[in-house]
């Protein structure tokens, strides 16, 4: 009865219906559960709509922590330990600030909205394709850490030559920018991710010769990795589907 309880709460397999159906009710559960932060006001249809998805939430959790040795494969210290995985915790917070519509004397435990939000992490769980993203990542992670440590170092770089080559205070409007370094840290990251809000605009000829540079350095930045990561995820659903392939004909046979 346990083992058949883990298989239906794990990720779905296919010819599964019933874990199947079981990971789509989780991931509407989730996304449901999000509407409300959505609206300032609450009323009676969020408080039924939170009474509902928490409760799922803890009989997933329940669920999970009941299969759990089927899942760590350490016998009886699966249960010990469960709770302290990452997926564990994550499952815990975003339940923790919808106790309180479940009774007055957790209310203390209503930290934020903002906890709910996390309840968006749990879709990785029931979602194949992202969860090949992450073993993607993962993979590449050499190349990312790479270009992320490239990004971070010319975003202080064109930072610091912007705060000691540009007036503190515009002289044409007379406002202030780039009041301390943080601002100029503000405004590299947003050149260099070719966003470029405008809210703070260098005057001088070598601040505005940065700014270009800035800009096309953050052009091949976004370019490296995105074409990395999908080269590698399209690589990793071929061997996906070649794994099911195979499956599927062993099952056969």
């Amino acid at each position: 009865m346990r083992k058949r309880i883990f298989e239906i709460v794990e990720q779905g397999k296919k010819g599964d219906i019933v874990s199947l159906a079981y990971d789509l009710l989780m991931n509407v559960a989730i996304i449901v559960s999000i509407i409300p932060l959505m609206y300032v006001e609450e009323n009676s249809t969020f408080l039924l709509i939170e009474h509902v998805t928490v409760t799922l939430f803890i009989i997933d959790y329940l669920l999970r922590w009941l299969t759990a040795d089927y899942r760590m494969g350490k016998k009886g210290m699966s249960f010990v330990l469960y709770p302290f995985t990452a997926w564990a915790i994550i499952d815990l917070v975003s339940i923790l600030p919808g106790l309180s519509v479940l009774g007055r004397g957790f209310k203390v435990v209503r930290m934020t909205r903002l906890l709910r939000a996390l309840r968006l992490i749990k879709v990785i769980r029931y979602s194949g394709k992202i969860r090949a993203l992450g073993r993607v990542i993962k993979k590449e992670k050499g190349v990312l850490v790479s270009v992320l440590g490239m990004a971070l170092f010319y975003v202080f770089l064109t930072a610091l030559i912007m705060f000691n080559a540009e007036p503190h205070v515009n002289p044409d409007t007379g406002v202030t920018v780039f009041a301390d370094f943080f601002d100029a840290l503000y405004w590299a990251t947003v050149t260099l991710t070719t966003v470029g809000y405008g809210d703070m605009v260098p005057v001088t000829d070598i601040g505005r010769f940065v700014s270009m540079l800035s800009s096309l350095f953050g052009v091949a930045i976004i370019a490296l990795p995105s074409g990395v990561i999908t080269a590698s995820y399209l690589e990793e659903l071929r061997t996906e589907r070649q794994r099911q392939s195979e499956n599927n004909e062993e099952n056969k046979d």
